[in-house]
């Protein structure tokens, strides 16, 4: 199984280096990210689902209308089950233009052919996502290349007393981190469903002696808080 450790060190090196150009701009940003009057009583449904893995790996959930693109990569982490270990990148047609606009972490050292990605925590989801079946592209881990399908469902009112984000359906367990991607993950569940697999022995002992890929209980989830993520991310680099 390919564990891309050098993936993980490229992405880990990319946190700490762009941490101080985007600490000004999400401090000034964060007041706002979630305070927009006309959405506070709005919750927008969402359905997440990863690409090329049968059967399907998926998450639905429910999030402020009022979220920034940053709060929303936070719920979709904690509802699919990553870590946050790595880079990621929402890309979304723009609806004022047609263009199709990438939004995440800001990297200012490009190839020359690249182009900026804005940032997420200074960008409303509710400026791309306007209507039902809206939708978007979330990548996660540049080099495992996780792809996944992000579609507005449905725009409801908030409940009353009810906690937002919060997960209400979904299946099967999310890929371990750094697993090496689709074949990784297809070797992995060949290998642990195989206990005579030569293999077997040391990949169990690499996922912690357990893991279900069938699993999933929308009520275990548990979402962070979308500033202190980024405390963690960012001030402590």
């Amino acid at each position: 199984m390919a564990q891309n450790g050098s993936s993980t060190s490229h992405s880990r090196s990319s946190w700490a280096r762009i941490a101080t150009r985007v600490r000004w701009s999400l401090k000034r940003s964060l007041k706002g990210s979630v305070g927009m009057a006309g959405k506070k009583s709005q919750v927008y449904q969402f359905k997440v689902t990863l690409l090329d893995i049968g059967p399907p790996i998926w998450r639905r959930i429910q999030v402020p209308a009022a979220y920034s693109f940053w709060d929303l990569h936070v719920a979709i982490q904690d509802a699919m089950g990553w870590q946050d270990y790595h880079l990621h990148m929402f890309r979304i047609k723009d609806p004022k233009t047609g263009n199709v606009v990438e939004i995440g972490i800001p990297d200012h050292e490009l190839f020359e052919d690249e182009s900026p990605h804005a940032p997420g925590w200074e960008v409303s989801i509710s400026d791309y996502f306007q209507g039902r079946d809206s939708r978007a592209d979330y990548l996660y881990d540049f080099g495992d290349g996780w792809e996944h399908h992000v579609v507005l469902e449905d725009i409801v009112t908030r409940v009353a007393k009810s906690k937002y984000p919060k997960c209400v359906a979904g299946a099967r367990a999310c890929p371990p981190e750094d697993c090496g991607g689709i074949g990784g993950y297809e070797n992995l569940l060949r290998v642990i469903r195989d206990p005579s697999d030569e293999e077997y022995a040391s990949m169990m002992e690499w996922l912690g002696g357990n893991y279900e890929p069938d699993a999933f209980d929308p009520r275990k989830v548990r979402f962070d808080n979308p500033k202190k993520r980024w405390a963690v991310a960012f001030e402590d680099s």
